[in-house]
C-alpha cells in the first residue's frame, strides 16, 4: 500500500473523527512510520521535539485503533492499513461505499487506481455474509502492546484456520520469541469469523473437568441466556464445537507437562487432555483449538501433512527489519552494529529488549559488546532461560552440555561417540530438545545458539 493512499485513507478517518484534516506533523509521523524511522529521526526532520512527535503518534494510533477495530501502533501501522485495503477491496468490491466504524468510504476512495494488486472477486467473496453474533471470553488474553511485524506467520495461521479448517494447531518456540503476542494479534484479526472466541491460560493447572466445564458453561449460557445456571442442560464439549464455529486458545500449554522428563509428557492429573486433543483432531467439527507454549503434546508431530486437520508452527526470530524496530525503540541507532547484534541474539524479541536495556543503562555501545564474541546475559534473560532449562530431563542436560563444547554443528554419530548415551536414548533426547526449541537442526547437523551456549556454560560454572 503506497504512502499516498495511506495518507488519503488516514486523512478520511481523522477528519470524520475530529473534524480536522491531517496536519503537516501528523502526515510526517505517518510517512516516517511507514519508512521505519524512529520518533527521534522524524522530530529531527520536522525540527520539533521528540515528545511532540510521540504525542501526535499516540493520538493517531488511538484514532485509527477505534475506527479500524484493532490495536494500531507504530510497529503494525503498515500491516493494519494493508488489512484495511484487503477488506475494502476484496470484501466489498463494486459497492458505492463501505462503512468502517463511523467512517464512510466512498467509491472514489474504494476504486482508486493508486492501489496495486487488485483482482476482481469471485461470486462467493462478493456475496456479503450475514453478521454473526460473537460470544467471547478473552478476559485472560494479554494486552498486545508493541507488535513487531509477523506478516508471514499471521498469513500462515490465518490460512490454516479460515481456509484449510484445521482443527488443532500448536504454536511453539523458545521463551521470549513472541508466541503469545502473535496469538493475540491473530485472535484480534479473525475472532469475528467465529461464533465463540475463548482464551484460556493454563498457568493454574486446571483439571480437564474444570476446563471443559468452563467452556460448556460459556457455550450453554450463550445459547440460553434467560435460563438459570442450574436449569441449563449442557452438552458434551465436542457437540458445541460441532454446532458452532469456535476458536479456543490455550496459552502456556507446557504447564500440562512434566518437568524433568522428555517434552510433552503429561502430568498425572492432566493425562485426559490427551484424549480431548485427539477428539478435537479426529472428530468432524467446524472449530479450532490453538495450543501455545514452549513444547507441544507428544501426539502432535512437528511435521504434518496437508491432508490432516492438524498443524505445527515453530516460531523463529524476527527478520532484521522488524528486529531493528526493537533496538530503535531502545535508543540504539543504525550505526551501533544493530544487524550484528540481531544476528547474535537471533532476532528473539525478548532477548533483544533485554540486552538493549542493559546496554542503554550501562551507557556502552553495541560495538563494544561485539568485541571477542561477547554474549551478555542480563538477569531477566537468565530468569526465563532458567525456567525453561529446569524443565529438561537429565539426558537432555547431558546432550546440551556436549553441544556447548562443539564449535561447529555436529552430527548424530559424533554426539553418540562423545557421550555416554545409548543410540535409542540419544535419538529420543534430540527429538525432545528440538520440540522444546533448545537446539537447532540443519540437515543432519545439530548446534546450539550462541546465547544458549553461553547460558549453559555460565550455569555449569556456578
Amino acid at each position: 500500500m503506497n504512502l499516498k493512499e495511506v495518507l488519503k485513507i488516514a486523512d478520511k478517518i481523522v477528519f470524520e473523527k475530529t473534524g480536522q484534516h491531517l496536519d503537516d506533523l501528523q502526515a510526517a509521523v505517518l510517512k516516517g512510520t511507514l519508512e521505519r524511522e524512529t520518533y527521534k529521526h522524524i522530530a529531527k526532520d520536522f525540527d520539533c521535539s521528540e515528545s511532540s512527535v510521540r504525542k501526535v503518534g499516540a493520538e493517531l494510533w488511538e484514532i485509527l485503533s477505534e475506527e479500524l477495530g484493532e490495536d494500531v501502533s507504530k510497529s503494525n501501522l503498515r500491516s493494519a492499513m494493508e488489512r484495511l485495503q484487503v477488506f475494502l477491496f476484496s470484501k466489498h468490491f463494486g459497492q458505492d461505499s463501505v462503512q468502517i466504524g463511523f467512517v464512510n468510504f466512498c467509491g472514489e476512495t474504494l476504486h482508486s487506481p493508486d492501489i496495486p494488486n487488485l483482482h476482481p472477486p469471485n461470486q462467493e467473496t462478493s456475496n456479503a455474509k450475514p453478521t454473526k453474533t460473537l460470544h467471547q471470553d478473552l478476559s485472560e488474553m494479554p494486552e498486545l502492546g508493541n507488535f513487531f511485524d509477523r506478516t508471514h506467520e499471521l498469513q500462515t495461521l490465518t490460512t490454516w484456520i479460515l481456509q484449510q479448517n484445521c482443527r488443532l494447531i500448536t504454536l511453539t518456540g523458545i521463551s521470549g520469541i513472541g508466541k503469545t503476542s502473535l496469538a493475540v494479534q491473530l485472535v484480534q484479526q479473525i475472532k469475528h469469523e467465529f461464533d465463540y472466541a475463548v482464551w484460556c491460560t493454563l498457568d493454574e493447572f486446571p483439571t480437564i473437568d474444570k476446563f471443559q466445564s468452563h467452556l460448556t458453561q460459556l457455550f450453554s449460557q450463550s445459547e440460553n441466556p434467560d435460563s438459570s445456571p442450574t436449569n441449563q442442560k449442557r452438552l458434551p464439549l465436542i457437540k458445541y464445537l460441532q454446532n458452532h464455529r469456535c476458536l479456543v486458545v490455550l496459552d502456556d500449554v507446557h504447564n500440562l507437562f512434566c518437568s524433568g522428563e522428555l517434552a510433552g509428557k503429561y502430568k498425572p492429573k492432566y493425562e485426559e487432555y490427551r484424549s480431548l486433543f485427539k477428539q478435537i483432531e479426529k472428530l468432524s467439527h467446524q472449530s479450532c483449538f490453538l495450543l501455545v507454549g514452549w513444547e507441544p503434546p507428544k501426539e502432535v508431530p512437528q511435521l504434518t501433512s496437508e491432508n490432516t486437520p492438524i498443524r505445527t508452527l515453530q516460531l523463529t526470530g524476527l527478520d532484521t527489519a522488524a528486529a531493528r524496530e526493537i533496538l530503535r525503540d531502545k535508543g540504539l541507532a543504525e550505526t551501533d552494529d544493530c544487524d550484528a547484534l540481531i544476528h547474535r541474539y537471533q532476532g528473539n524479541p525478548f532477548w533483544l529488549k533485554s540486552v538493549a536495556t542493559l546496554i542503554q543503562e550501562l551507557g556502552i555501545g553495541a560495538a563494544e559488546l561485539l568485541i571477542d564474541d561477547t554474549i551478555l546475559l542480563p538477569e531477566d534473560l537468565k530468569d526465563v532461560l532458567d525456567e525453561q532449562f529446569d524443565r529438561t530431563s537429565e539426558l537432555e542436560k547431558q546432550v546440551l552440555s556436549l553441544l556447548t563444547t562443539e564449535n561447529q554443528p555436529v552430527n548424530f554419530a559424533k554426539l553418540l561417540q562423545n557421550g555416554q548415551i545409548s543410540s535409542s536414548d540419544l535419538l529420543n533426547t534430540l527429538q525432545s530438545l528440538s520440540r522444546r526449541c533448545l537446539i537447532e537442526k540443519e540437515a543432519s547437523l545439530y548446534t546450539l545458539s550462541p546465547v544458549l551456549k553461553q547460558y549453559i556454560k555460565t550455569r555449569r560454572s556456578h
